[in-house]
Parts: structure tokens; C-alpha cells; sequence
């Protein structure tokens, strides 16, 4: 990307977003032809979703140019990675409001240049005290709510956000800005407004009935109906909620009004009467939010290929998934096939993997999660016997015995099951480097997109749906049940790769369960296939997760269908044309070369295409 093209955005940035609106309406959205012709940002064009930058000085990756070019600047001013992933996580808090926000929790995995080491901050949300084993039970029937859209449209589904937190513990122990400064732009950019795109309008028109469910986000989102493609959409009390808590800290919203504010709007949702959903109401008192803790914990960490792979250790089952898939595939000796038997092996390795985090991960405070086994070369050694080398194996497969392993090759009769995936397709993902070595992966979600559809009246954020990623239905030998002030199994797999002790690559993606399937198949792509980064991220997917067929990507299914067949693979596109969920993943990466050369890359096409940018373009 050539200098000046990359100016175009910076300008938006640090000259149009400062530029305050006063006295407009919440969630406005106005064409550059209709009664906003005097906005210059309206007249103005997006900053440029490029795929792909190299260069030197630092990078960004995200789904979205605004984003991207607000982490940008943080580091062409002198912030570090840390600053720039809150500032553009906060940004995405304004731009990918139906996948990210201060209602939300995520997974943020740092690399310090100083020390070598890799930490990780647990922001996920966490159950209510008072949430029972029966709370996803309609009460008037006797059986489970259906999972969408009446049960993610909820109070209930809500649990207590993490992401404000997280921000605030990152930019403590390693960031060089405050709160208030890592939020000011995304709080310039909600006031003065973005052009909407395809995406946000696709997303805004899947989730209308939901969203006319309750009053206060009819009134941000549907005011005018959904938001025309090309239009301005601003938001000025998310921007008012960032200037309050960048002045007055996370006490505010964990301790503070916010906090009796979000909890008194999941225990009585502001229902509109518009729709039939039922808005089950939650429990979750400010008494909650007040006993809330980010954690700091060590990351997952493998050898795979003289290659060194960090990631989130549980309450995500990211790392310890995507940490088993490539034991497996290393010792089947996928570096030295074809692309064919590589694929094949792919998609075996992901289904054994997938049985055993069933078996195996929840949240580690509340249930002993064997993770040192799971990531155990033996165990990977014995669970890669299970792969035939020519056939795929008859789906589910069974767990594997985390508790007797030796490596060798034992004959198993044992019978598999599919855990309902009660993961939806959303989330965003962001990865940034700096100047002295520093790296982010952070992956940050509201789960299903548009979270639980409620906006907090008069704060411009929306609420989570995280609590259904529990298990529905409560089962005592379940590691994922239900339980008072407990974090939901998630797959948010951030993951940072070092090669001879210095960061090579970053990278993460939303989609749910298919997280962890993205970002092992891009790792494949990128580390044994030898694809270059940018092709890596826009190659079209498949993932494997232990059932009778695999999710694949229309494109996928054309290029490997045939030819996978041949193994005994079947094949379910993921998504109706058109719809949000005929794509898997949307990744963000980064890898660093010799000599602080950096490429950064986001997705070309999916969710409308990312952008990637670098201070210093080559």
C-alpha cells in the first residue's frame, strides 16, 4: 500500500473523527444525499480495506479499516501493541457492534519483546450467583427454550462482561497509554459516525426481529429502519460511554451506576411488545459484576515443526484444541504430504481433538481440566493411531482415555457422540506488532451476533449472549454445565508462534466452534503446505468437528469435494449464498520477518474484507 494511499485514512482519523458532533440523535443514520450532505466524513470515502501491507514500524489487522487505521495510529504515535489492540478493539466496539463491545469478554494474548515471555488474560464472562442449573428450561413447557432466536434474545443468556476489564488490566501491566487515551478515538469515531457497509447492513437485517425485541436498540439500530449501505451511522452514547469510562475507570461499570444499570436491564429486558420472543429475564445482580476478576494465567505452549505455539489455556478450549490437533497431525507426518493427505488428515485430527475437548475442557475453577494430557505427545502419538491414512473414520469418534496412555497403537470399541455446538458464528478477532518486538492476538466476542439483541438504554452498547455457550440442558458429567460464576467453554483460539524464541506469526478469527478449525487450517496452510501468509488467510476452508459431515465452504467443497470423497468424506456448505454464515472465519494475522519486516493480513473477501495495515509501507 503506497504511502498516500495509506494517508487517506489517518486524515479521517486524526482530522474528521476529532470533529465533534453536538445534538444528534441516538444511532442516527443519514445518506450523503439526504440531510447529512454538510457531514465531510459522509462525503468522504471509507478508509481502504487492504488485505495486505508489508512493511516496518509496526501492523494491524482487523476486519475493519476504521479499526485498523485507529490501531495505526496509536503506533506511528509512539504506543506499543497493547495500546494500539485496546484502541482498535474499543473502535471495533463501534464499527462491529453485533460482534464485539464493553458488553463482552475475549481472549488476549501478548508476547513481551523484553522479557520473551507470552502471558494471557482471561476475559471471559462469567455466570450470575443466582443463575440455576434449570435456567434455559421454559418453565411453561418443561423443556429447553430453542436456542435462537428465543433463547440468545435474553436476559438470561447475559453473562458478566469481561472485555472492560481486560482493556484495563492489559494497559496496567503493559500498555503506555491510559484508559482514557487508548479510548478517545473509537470515542470520536461513535460520535462523528462511519460509512455503513455491506456487512453491517447484512447483519443489521438478519437480526431485525430480534433487535425489535426491545426498545433501546430499535431506537440505536432500526430508528429508520435498517441502515442503507452508504450511509452514516453514529452513535453518540457509546461515545459518551467511552469519554465516562476512560474519566472515571472500570469501578464505574463493576462497581459503579453502569453496573446497577446493566444488571437492572438483564433482570427486566426492555421488551418493546413488537415481537412474540419470550426474553427470558436474568438474575445478575451489581453484587456480580462487582466480583469480577480478568485473570492473568500462562498460555497453552507446544513444539510443532521447530516451531514454537502459544495459546489460551482453558476456560477457551482454543488452545488446548488447536494444541492437540497439531500434535496429532505432526506425528502422522502431515509436513511431508501431499495436499490431499494433508486435508485428510486435517480433518481426522479435528475430529479427535474435538471429541476429547467434549470430554474433558470447561472452566478449569470448577473442573479438572487434564490439559498437560491433552497436549501430551504421547496421548497425540496414541490418538493419531486412529487415523487411516485412506479412509475417514465413521463420525463421531470417542474420546480418548486422558487418564491410561503409552503412545502405541491400542484397538478402541468404544462409542463416539457430537456435543451440541451451542457456539454461533460471530466474534472478531484483531492481532498487532510494534516497533520494539511487542505482539497481540486478541479475540473478542458478544457470541451470537448482535449478543442478546438488548442494548443498555442510553449507553449504546450491546449486551452478550455468552451464557449459551453452556450446555442446555445441565448434565453433572458435563465439564461445560451450567454453574454459578462460571466461565462458558469457548473456542477463541488468539495464537502466537515463535520460531527460534522471536514471534514469526499471530493470528485469530471469530466463528465460534469454527474458531479453532480456522486457525489450525491457516497454521496448516502457512507452516506445511508453504503458503505465503495472504493466501493462507483466503484459502477456502473446512472444518471437521466430530460429526457425521463436515462444514466446508462452497468454494472448498468445489476445489477438495471430489477428491476428499474419495476418502469417505461428506460435505454440508456452511451457509445459504449470501448469508453471513456461508463464510467460516474472518482472520486477522501478522507475521514478522528478518530484520523487522512485517506482513500483515486480513481477508480479502470474507465479511466483506479486512484491513491490514503497517506504519512504514515498504
Amino acid at each position: 500500500m503506497s504511502t498516500a494511499l495509506r494517508r487517506v485514512p489517518t486524515l479521517l482519523a486524526a482530522g474528521v473523527l476529532a470533529v465533534a458532533l453536538t445534538g444528534a440523535p441516538t444511532g442516527t443514520s443519514a445518506t450523503a444525499e439526504g440531510s447529512d450532505q454538510s457531514s465531510p466524513l459522509a462525503q468522504r470515502p471509507a478508509p481502504p480495506k487492504t488485505p495486505v501491507a508489508v512493511g516496518r514500524g509496526g501492523a494491524v489487522s482487523s476486519v475493519d479499516p476504521y479499526a485498523s487505521q485507529i490501531g495505526l495510529d496509536v503506533l506511528a504515535d509512539g504506543g506499543n501493541a497493547v495500546d494500539a489492540a485496546v484502541a482498535t478493539a474499543a473502535a471495533l466496539g463501534v464499527t462491529e457492534p453485533f460482534s464485539a463491545g464493553i458488553g463482552g469478554g475475549g481472549y488476549f494474548v501478548y508476547y513481551d519483546a523484553k522479557s520473551g515471555r507470552v502471558r494471557t488474560i482471561d476475559g471471559r464472562e462469567t455466570a450470575p450467583a443466582g443463575i440455576e442449573q434449570d435456567a434455559f428450561i421454559d418453565p411453561a413447557t418443561g423443556e429447553p427454550y430453542p436456542f435462537t432466536p428465543d433463547l440468545v434474545t435474553s436476559g438470561v443468556s447475559v453473562g458478566v462482561p469481561g472485555t472492560p476489564a481486560t482493556w484495563d488490566e492489559a494497559l496496567d501491566r503493559w500498555g503506555k497509554l491510559s484508559l482514557r487515551k487508548a479510548l478517545a478515538p473509537a470515542a470520536r469515531l461513535a460520535q462523528r459516525g462511519f460509512v455503513v457497509d455491506e456487512t453491517f447492513n447484512l447483519q443489521t437485517s438478519e437480526n431485525e426481529q430480534r433487535f425489535r425485541t426491545f426498545t433501546p436498540t430499535i431506537d440505536l439500530y432500526l430508528e429508520d429502519g435498517v441502515p442503507e449501505v452508504g450511509s452514516t451511522f453514529r452513535n453518540p452514547d457509546l461515545a459518551r460511554t467511552y469519554r465516562l469510562l476512560g474519566e472515571r475507570g472500570t469501578d464505574w461499570l463493576y462497581r459503579g451506576g453502569l453496573a446497577e444499570e446493566i444488571a437492572a436491564t438483564v433482570q427486566e429486558p426492555p421488551v418493546s411488545g413488537e415481537t412474540d420472543l419470550p426474553a427470558p429475564p436474568g438474575s445478575m445482580t451489581p453484587r456480580d459484576l462487582k466480583r469480577y476478576r480478568a485473570l492473568l494465567q500462562r498460555p497453552t505452549r507446544l513444539s510443532y515443526e521447530g516451531y514454537d505455539v502459544f495459546g489460551m489455556a482453558p476456560s477457551s478450549s482454543g488452545g488446548t484444541t488447536v494444541g492437540e490437533s497439531l500434535n496429532i497431525l505432526e506425528q502422522a507426518g502431515v509436513h511431508h504430504m501431499e495436499e490431499p493427505d494433508a486435508l485428510h488428515h486435517y480433518l481426522e485430527a479435528t475430529a479427535l481433538a474435538f471429541a476429547d475437548r467434549g470430554a474433558y475442557v470447561g472452566d478449569p475453577a470448577y473442573v479438572d481440566v487434564p490439559t498437560r494430557a491433552l497436549l501430551d505427545d504421547d496421548f497425540a502419538a496414541e490418538r493419531s493411531c486412529e487415523i487411516d491414512p485412506d479412509t475417514a473414520a465413521t463420525k463421531p469418534v470417542p474420546a480418548g482415555d486422558v487418564t491410561s496412555y503409552d503412545g502405541e497403537c491400542d484397538a478402541t470399541d468404544d462409542e463416539g457422540r457430537t456435543d451440541p455446538d451451542t457456539e454461533n458464528l460471530s466474534t472478531t478477532h484483531l492481532t498487532t506488532a510494534d516497533r520494539w518486538g511487542n505482539v497481540v492476538a486478541y479475540t473478542l466476542t458478544i457470541e451470537q451476533t448482535g449478543g442478546s439483541g438488548i442494548v443498555v438504554p442510553g449507553r449504546g452498547f450491546l449486551l452478550n449472549n455468552e451464557l449459551t455457550d453452556f450446555s442446555t440442558e445441565y448434565d453433572e458429567a458435563d465439564p461445560n454445565r451450567i454453574q454459578p460464576g462460571k466461565r462458558p467453554r469457548s473456542s477463541m483460539s488468539p495464537t502466537i508462534v515463535l520460531r527460534d524464541g522471536r514471534p514469526f506469526l499471530a493470528l485469530g478469527s471469530p466463528g465460534g466452534s469454527t474458531i479453532i478449525t480456522t486457525v489450525l487450517q491457516v497454521l496448516l496452510n502457512r507452516l506445511d503446505l508453504g503458503m505465503r501468509l495472504p493466501a493462507a488467510v483466503a484459502a477456502p476452508r473446512a472444518s471437521q468437528r466430530n460429526t457425521a459431515s463436515v462444514t466446508a465452504e462452497q468454494a472448498f467443497i468445489d476445489a477438495w469435494g471430489a477428491t476428499l470423497e474419495e476418502y469417505g468424506h461428506t460435505f454440508t456448505v456452511a451457509g445459504p449464498p449470501g448469508s453471513s454464515a456461508s463464510q467460516i472465519g474472518a482472520v486477522a494475522a501478522i507475521e514478522i520477518r528478518p530484520r523487522g519486516r512485517m506482513i500483515a493480513a486480513a481477508e480479502p473477501v470474507r465479511r466483506g474484507g479486512g484491513a491490514a495495515y503497517v506504519v512504514r509501507p515498504r
